[in-house]
């Protein structure tokens, strides 16, 4: 059998466009999983920053700080304790205690700051747990 006018595409051909696909599905991966870190910083900072919000406004109206994260959901002023998108669970909060000098005799020190309990780094290289 002869062919004349070949038709069709050589083995080298289609490995050079395989190699160029693979390329650029590796390029979308990357890009992809930094999106889904940008997303998931973004949510935590929204999250701070609400339960941080949530606290002063507690301090505001009642005079001291709340002893946990529950009072300011049973108090009304955060529906639920939101999830840490690193770690996928509200228990995983690292809260900071007033100075016990700080406070009266009448109250327990109270809850003066919240920050993430995943201890991994973000894309500006700064730990989560320091936000």
């Amino acid at each position: 059998m002869e062919f004349k006018g070949k038709k069709g595409f050589t083995v080298i051909e289609l490995m050079v466009v395989m190699t160029i696909i693979l390329l650029l599905a590796s390029v979308a991966v990357k890009i992809n999983k930094k999106a889904i870190i940008k997303a998931k910083e973004a949510v935590l900072k929204e999250n701070l920053f609400q339960m941080r919000q949530a606290i002063e406004q507690y301090y505001a109206d009642k005079g001291h700080y709340p002893d946990s994260l529950e009072t300011l959901v049973d108090d009304g002023y955060m529906r639920e304790i939101p999830k840490d998108p690193f770690t996928k669970s509200s228990d995983t909060w690292q809260v900071e205690y007033e100075n016990p000098e700080d406070v009266g005799e009448d109250y327990e020190p109270g809850i003066i700051d919240v920050k993430s309990g995943y201890s991994g780094k973000a894309l500006d290289g700064t730990n989560y747990d320091e936000w």
